[in-house]
Order: structure tokens, then sequence, then C-alpha cells
């Protein structure tokens, strides 16, 4: 008999080796997992072309599950009172430890190979995104002081009444 195993994604214990896998169970608990997970990695993979820069609100702390590493990751990149839309996301799916986990937990879990593509970002597109994160800081420092300059004036001119 095989020594007893536990799949993370069923929650169980099971004693039939590698057949597990197979299953229609974790098959479907595998399908619900990954589908949970790829709108996510789709908004995140459209914030590519334009990243987007917020204000800091604390929504934007918020974590998602990776299945592929076992792990929580934050969705945003957040730095004093500016946040990045996607940003933490991307990171770790273009990090070369997601790339390792992601094969390793496709051949674990015998996920079907055409989709594993969808949960890993290139580095290349990763470089694309660093450049257009660049251009959104800068886009959006400019609307900030296109802000002030407007609250200023609109100051100055209630000073005059």
């Amino acid at each position: 008999m095989a020594p007893p195993q536990r799949c993370p994604l069923c929650r169980q214990t099971f004693f039939c080796g590698r057949g597990h896998v197979y299953s229609h169970k974790h098959q479907r608990q595998l399908k619900g997992a990954l589908e949970r997970l790829l709108p996510q990695v789709e908004a995140a993979r459209r914030a590519v072309r334009a990243a987007q820069v917020e204000r800091y609100v604390p929504e934007h702390d918020r974590c998602c599950w990776c299945p592929c590493c076992g792990c929580e990751v934050r969705k945003h990149l957040s730095h004093g009172n500016l946040t990045v839309l996607h940003g933490g996301l991307l990171e770790h799916l273009a990090s070369p430890e997601h790339k390792k986990a992601t094969n390793k937990f496709w051949w674990e879990n015998k996920a079907n190979a055409q989709m594993k593509e969808k949960f890993l970002i290139s580095p290349q597109d990763y470089a694309r995104f660093k450049k257009s994160m660049v251009k959104g800081l800068d886009s959006y420092e400019e609307k900030e002081d296109e802000m002030a300059a407007q609250i200023r004036e609109v100051e100055q001119s209630r000073q005059e009444v």
C-alpha cells in the first residue's frame, strides 16, 4: 500500500498513490482553483500595457491566493500614498520562483498544459509593465500638480473677494 499523502487542493489525505490526481473530484477542485485565479491574472495582463496609478486606499492591501505557489500574493504595489494596480500580482507572476512552482504544480496535479502559459508573465512583459508604470507615475504626478495649482487659484480668488 502506498504511503499516505495530503492533497492541498482537496484538503484530504489519500492512500491511492498518484491515482488521486486523476480522480474527478481532484480535477474539479483543480479547475475551480485555477478559475478563481484566472480573472485576476487576466486583469493583471491588461495592466501590462497601461499601468494605473491611484491614491492609496486600505482596499489596495488585498491579497489573492496563488495555488501554484501555495501562498498569498499582494495584488497591488503600494508605496506611501500611491498604489500601482495589479503591480504585486504581476511581479509575482513574472518571478522565477513562481515559474518553477507553476511547473511543479502542473506536473503534480496533471493540469491542462495549454493553460499553464496563462498563469505566467514573461520577463519582457514585466519590463513593458515597468515602463508603463513609470509613465503612469509621471502622469499621476502631473495631475496632482494641476489639481494643486487649481486649488491655489481658487483660494486666491476667495481671498481677494
